[in-house]
């Protein structure tokens, strides 16, 4: 929840991010992973599920994303979520954290 004067915050589905895959080191990931993954980011104080891709300018869309990657995608939220340029986000899968994420400029 978002407590705001009515107009001032918008509520995207749509936007760019530059992330930082945690290492199994770390407590991430132990694999990599493609396009299309789905993890949960947690903004603020709520958890909600994210398609990532990669940008129009990638030519290769099949490559994979290995941990202790940085790499920028395209990230859409499954329901709209206020965010902001410049705010922090981790990304999530069962339970535990597997990266983090900088939202660098929103999209729609």
């Amino acid at each position: 929840m978002v407590l705001a004067k009515p107009g001032t915050v918008k509520a995207p589905t749509k936007f760019l991010a530059s992330l930082y895959i945690l290492t199994k080191e770390e407590g991430g990931r132990h694999s990599g992973f493609g396009e299309n993954y789905r993890p949960q980011i947690y903004v603020r104080t709520a958890d909600v599920t994210v398609v990532l891709k990669f940008p129009e300018a990638v030519e290769d869309h099949s490559m994979q994303v290995m941990p202790g990657d940085n790499v920028e995608m395209e990230c859409e939220l499954v329901h709209p979520t206020p965010l902001e340029a410049g705010q922090r986000f981790s990304i999530r899968e069962g339970g535990k954290t597997v990266g983090t994420g900088l939202v660098t400029r929103i999209l729609e």
